[in-house]
């Protein structure tokens, strides 16, 4: 015996509708697919205007704690108040990876109601799409991890970044931008805004090697001050039952120095070995942890094909 798939579910209600209404109706309703993102560390909510053109709907998860209106203080802005900075409260204080996952959660339940789901992680944002496919397999039908944290031998992506693979990154080579005690403000506070020489081409090495100047301040600007102290330590790892048979897609960043491509594949590998009748299916792009505008247009073409 076979069960319907949500698409199949979909397709009746919108032929049932449509049919409810009498002879005049055009039609049944088109079936959209709804893109969900979520930002990995530092990052605020947003969509993919290209895929919107395109026809889709696209929704970003503002996680807690994460609005600009939140974070953004005039102690941030140029002359900049170190001092003052250093002693802020922060909005994430507190805030754990079951409160990114609830706020996923809520953003997939709203939107499934209008046709499939894919939802996208990015970086950090992987420990969340994986719990949230693992809370409401049944709203979801593909998950993407878009070279975001996997986690399935290891239970979070700071193990993941202790391992022979993960030593090769480059993201603790930004510490120096770090501008208040975390135990202090019980976040970690970065300055994206600082005209250091040093730490931006330490940050363009890691984060966006083959940037240009202007893209990489403009992508800095975009960057929230302030991250969870406990996300990257949480217990991300999904169930077999549950997130195990969500379908799903890695896009491999190549040249990825945050999350090296090597460590990439070793949470591919450890995932499809634990899922062996649902595995990644893998595309890659030649790109940077933070892709630019141009590298970015691949990866909406990925995108795109994933909900034909």
């Amino acid at each position: 015996m076979s069960f319907p798939t949500r698409r199949d579910m979909f397709q009746y209600a919108a032929v049932a509708g449509a049919g409810a209404v009498g002879a005049q109706a055009a039609g049944p309703r088109r079936e959209v697919t709804t893109y969900v993102f979520v930002t990995g560390a530092n990052g605020v909510a947003g969509g993919d205007s290209e895929l919107a053109l395109r026809g889709h709907r696209t929704v970003g998860v503002t996680l807690p704690g994460h609005g600009p209106e939140e974070q953004f203080r005039l102690a941030y802005q140029a002359p900049q108040d170190l001092e003052k900075l250093a002693t802020l409260p922060s909005p994430v204080a507190g805030v754990t990876l079951d409160d990114y996952v609830e706020a996923t959660v809520d953003a997939v339940r709203r939107v499934s109601g209008y046709g499939p789901v894919i939802l996208v992680g990015g970086s950090l944002g992987g420990s969340t799409i994986t719990k949230a496919a693992d809370a409401v397999p049944d709203l979801i039908d593909l998950i993407v991890y878009d070279t975001a944290f996997c986690c399935t031998n290891l239970s979070s992506p700071n193990d993941y970044l202790s391992t022979p693979e993960g030593k090769e990154s480059l993201a603790g080579s930004v510490a120096a931008g770090i501008i208040a005690d975390p135990r202090v403000i019980g976040a970690i506070r970065m300055n994206w805004r600082t005209n250091d020489r040093r730490f931006l081409d330490a940050v363009k090495a890691a984060f966006m090697a083959e940037a240009s100047e202007g893209e990489l301040l403009a992508m800095l600007n975009t960057l929230l001050p302030d991250e969870s102290l406990l996300v990257g330590s949480a217990d991300a790892r999904g169930r077999k039952e549950a997130w195990g048979r969500v379908p799903r897609v890695y896009i491999r960043h190549t040249r990825d120095r945050v999350i090296p491509l090597a460590l990439q594949d070793r949470m591919i590998r450890e995932a499809d070995a634990a899922t062996p009748g649902n595995k990644f299916k893998i595309y890659s792009v030649e790109a940077s942890h933070a892709p630019t505008a141009r590298t970015y247009r691949l990866i909406t073409e990925i995108l795109h094909k994933l909900a034909k």
